[in-house]
């Protein structure tokens, strides 16, 4: 058994105390040796942390025994490396920024599909598959068939919902709709956006596509490609089994072994994508704290350089 236990979750709920639940959790989670980020917000809580089992199962323990949090739901996932290197409990607008003020999913998501029903909705020539993620999520995996909105950040997709050919009413009815996310909490809220906007028939996929991957088989998949996710694995595909993708240190975009052998690739430094947007001083920045993280490593030291880490979903 691998030493380090990642567990994600987020859950739709009115927590108005919010602000009062940041300063124990941290220490709980410090206590326990538990490291990634959980944000806090008016609407509910959405995190993904990391650390010994024990420490992981305290946590939850702690959230569960809050009656809001009582049927919390988790995904469980192992690693032989911690997948975090901080702590943070962060206080939040959104758990998940749309910036649609009003949109409930705790009353207004649409119908969960379960995975093993999810590919027999896809088989529907009517419907319109709407992938919600960012667009270099969508480089390196989707659903046969999924549009893809091309957004850079989640906040994006309602413009793009009002402007979507593939959205407008034909025949004065508007389409059947279904959309998916990493572990689900992005498409609640789409959805319910959606429904808010008078769609009838729309679907979402429960738990996500890390839920699809877990319970689906191979060879009855509709998944093309691997999924990001956000620490250190950087990809995984069916079964969760960690993916062929790296993670370029300085703009944190995945990485594919042909970006790794390009010329315009530095470790730490730079990469195909973003090699031309950094500036020379913050390349030479860059190329320092990865010479003392080699230093560290050198020595046994186990902690990585001060790198811009990924949120939760």
């Amino acid at each position: 058994m691998t030493p380090y236990l990642t567990a994600a979750f987020y859950k739709f709920v009115a927590l108005p105390d919010f602000a009062q639940l940041q300063a124990p959790l941290l220490a709980l989670c410090q206590a326990r040796g538990v490291k990634g980020t959980i944000l806090l917000a008016s609407e509910g809580i959405n995190s993904t942390v990391a650390g010994p089992q024990q420490g992981i199962h305290a946590v939850l323990a702690w959230l569960r025994s809050d009656h809001r949090l009582a049927d919390l739901e988790h995904k469980e996932a192992w690693s032989d490396k911690p997948p975090f290197h901080r702590m943070k409990v962060r206080l939040k607008r959104e758990i998940v920024t749309m910036g649609v003020p009003g949109v409930s999913p705790t009353t207004g998501a649409g119908t969960y599909v379960k995975p093993d029903a999810w590919n027999a909705l896809l088989r529907d020539p009517e419907l319109v598959l709407v992938d919600t993620r960012n667009d270099y999520e969508v480089n390196i995996g989707t659903f046969t068939g999924a549009i893809d909105p091309r957004i850079k950040t989640f906040a994006e997709l309602p413009q793009w919902l009002d402007q979507a050919k593939q959205l407008q009413p034909a025949n004065g009815k508007k389409p059947k709709v279904a959309m998916f996310c990493t572990g689900g909490i992005r498409c609640e809220k789409s959805t319910a956006l959606l429904r808010d906007r008078g769609y009838e028939e729309v679907y979402h996929l429960e738990g996500g596509i890390l839920k699809y991957l877990e319970t689906v088989a191979p060879q009855d998949s509709l998944w093309q490609g691997e999924c990001f996710v956000f620490d250190e694995r950087v990809s995984v595909g069916h079964a969760l089994v960690p993916g062929q993708h790296y993670l370029c240190r300085a703009c944190r975009m995945p990485l594919g072994d042909g970006d790794m052998d390009s010329p315009l690739y530095e470790a730490g430094v730079s990469c195909p994508k973003c090699h031309s947007t950094t500036s020379a001083a913050r390349k030479t920045g860059a190329r320092e704290r990865q010479r003392q993280w080699e230093l560290h490593k050198e020595r046994g030291a186990t902690r990585k350089p001060a790198t811009k880490e990924n949120h939760a979903e």
